[in-house]
Formats: C-alpha cells, sequence, structure tokens
C-alpha cells in the first residue's frame, strides 16, 4: 500500500488530483490509501480521508510500502524514522500553496542526500512513483553535537547584542 499525504494544515490539490489522473491513466497495481486535508477535489480512483488520528497515522505510515506526500519536514523526518522509501512534490509559492518556496530548498537538499525522490511538477510523478517501488532511501545521520553547537553560537550572539 502507498500511503500519499499532504500534511495537516492545508490541502494539496495539484499533488493529489496529479495523482489520481496518473492512475486513471496509467492504471495502478498497488493500493493507494490517502490522507488529503480540507481538499475541494475527491479522488475517484483510491480511498482517501480528510484527516487521521495520530494512532491511524502511524499505523498507515508503518504498513506502507511508500509514502507520496508534500514536502514538509515532519512527513520527511516520519519517513526517515520509519525507513520507508518517500516521494515529494513540494508546495510551490506560484500556485499558492504556500507562501514562499521552502518546501522546494527542502526536497532539494534532501533529495542531493540522497534520502527522498522528489517530482517537482506533475509530469515527472509517473517515473517517480514507478522509482519509488525500488527506492532505498540513504540513512540520514543525525549530527546533534553540531546542532548543539550552532544554537549555542547562535544563544551566544543574540546575549551579546542585548
Amino acid at each position: 500500500m502507498i500511503f500519499l499525504t499532504v500534511g495537516t494544515q492545508f490541502p494539496f490539490d495539484r499533488l493529489v488530483k496529479s495523482v489520481d489522473e496518473i492512475i486513471s491513466q496509467n492504471g495502478f497495481e498497488e493500493k493507494i490509501f490517502a490522507q488529503i486535508g480540507d481538499s475541494s477535489y475527491q479522488p475517484r480512483n483510491f480511498e482517501s480521508v480528510a484527516s487521521l488520528e495520530k494512532k491511524e497515522f502511524d499505523k498507515y505510515l508503518k504498513e506502507a510500502s511508500g509514502i507520496i506526500s508534500h514536502a514538509g519536514m515532519g512527513t520527511i523526518t516520519m519517513a526517515l524514522d520509519n525507513e520507508k522509501p518517500l516521494l515529494v512534490m513540494p508546495r510551490r509559492r506560484r500556485y499558492r500553496e504556500v507562501v514562499n518556496d521552502h518546501q522546494l530548498a527542502i526536497a532539494k537538499r534532501f533529495e542531493q542526500l540522497g534520502h527522498i525522490l522528489v517530482a517537482y511538477e506533475p509530469k515527472e510523478l509517473p517515473a517517480k512513483i514507478e522509482k519509488l517501488k525500488s527506492f532505498v532511501p540513504k540513512k540520514r545521520l543525525t549530527q546533534v553535537e553540531a546542532v548543539v553547537r550552532r544554537i549555542s553560537r547562535f544563544l551566544t550572539q543574540v546575549n551579546k547584542g542585548y
């Protein structure tokens, strides 16, 4: 089962509709289940719900063979923590899906590190969904000490400014 999730804050009709159209045109042998938020688009080719309780969300995530999502840090982190292959399509400012292109920057960086697959536009989704079946995300190495040093430097600078 592929788990499609768009996060909890905003709908992401462009992604949901694109996946639905791909299934309609090409068929898809694996079941897709989606959490689509308060979407104005209702998919016809896979089951979906607006939202899931945390326990239910975690169940779908753990059972999924792969995940398709927006490029939100919460979903990326959960997929990596659960060693799930993840395909993201960043929300874009030009489509008024977000106020800036932070998801584009996040997606590019995690893609460069080999952690996720990225479809920057809907036309890239069919090939990337096919690749998702065999994609093995590179393990994420946490660098707690480096983060602590950066925060410490920042706080020192802030403190000197007052």
